[in-house]
């Protein structure tokens, strides 16, 4: 399977994929110029592309985000009675899981499909995907805004419908109260998600309770996210806990999507990526 040969290379090598050694200073055995890196072409034309108005657009959804997110868990410990300690962990439990897979969704899709000269999305949401693969360690000079604010805003919605239901049908919170907790559970990890994988790419400076819960794989851990950073980045898409990594490449699910698109559409996966690899630009 293409990912045991990957798992295998990264076992052998003891980490010789390290993303420190994608900074830039490393040079290419065949050229002169890095392979990646801060200093390539290609990283440098994508982090140009990150724009005034995306900043805005990040301040606002992240702001937005936390005040949703309190008011939320106002309304679940105002009803905490509705629920139980089972429930609670249940909910906490499948959270995490639904994140983690949600998490290796949108990066699975985002890295192999679309292309950063899309309206409006390309330059917004599919630019730093491929700035990252170019250049992994962009992402740990990222800001807390920078880094997280596009995952807050995919936890808007799910949130404000939360909501809307407590306001709108303060007698019906039982039936629904359960749903809410776990909601709320799955939107805290779906934020929490970017901020995990920029940890799993620090490697000086980390809080000693963060490598705690790498090394209990509780988050993502380092030796684990680097299997997906073997070129071309087709496996091992996880990287909330990294939890369903495993499980989904023994059962071929992403290779078995991409097969599915391919043959209705005619499109590759990761072509847009390859090039970016190679040194496009726009």
């Amino acid at each position: 399977m293409r990912s045991q040969s990957r798992k295998n290379l990264v076992l052998q090598s003891q980490g010789s994929m390290l993303e420190e050694d994608m900074n830039g200073n490393n040079e290419n055995t065949l050229s002169s110029k890095p392979r990646w890196g801060p200093n390539t072409k290609g990283a440098k034309t994508l982090k140009q592309l990150y724009t005034p108005g995306k900043r805005i657009q990040e301040l606002i959804t992240f702001y937005l985000c936390n005040v949703l997110i309190v008011w939320h868990i106002y309304y679940i410990i105002r009803h905490v009675e509705c629920g139980s300690i089972v429930s609670t962990f249940s909910a906490l439990f499948l959270g995490i899981l639904s994140a983690d897979f949600a998490s290796g969704f949108v990066h699975w899709a985002a890295d192999s499909w679309g292309s950063v000269q899309l309206p409006v999305v390309g330059k917004a949401f599919i630019r730093p995907f491929r700035e990252h693969h170019i250049d992994p360690t962009a992402i740990t000079r990222h800001d807390m805004i920078e880094t997280n604010a596009d995952n807050f805003m995919l936890a808007i919605l799910p949130i404000s419908l939360c909501i809307y239901l407590f306001y709108t049908r303060p007698d019906e919170v039982s039936s629904f109260y359960n749903f809410s907790v776990y909601v709320w559970f799955f939107m805290v990890f779906v934020c929490l998600t970017n901020q995990i994988h920029k940890w799993s790419h620090t490697y000086f400076g980390l809080p000693s309770w963060v490598t705690v819960l790498q090394k209990l794989h509780l988050i993502l851990p380092k030796q684990h996210h680097r299997i997906h950073h073997i070129a071309p980045h087709e496996t091992y898409f996880c990287i909330t806990t990294g939890w369903l990594n495993w499980p989904l490449e023994k059962l071929q699910f992403w290779s078995t999507l991409e097969n599915c698109i391919t043959v209705v559409t005619g499109v590759k996966p990761r072509t847009d990526d390859l090039k970016w690899a190679k040194g496009g630009a726009m």
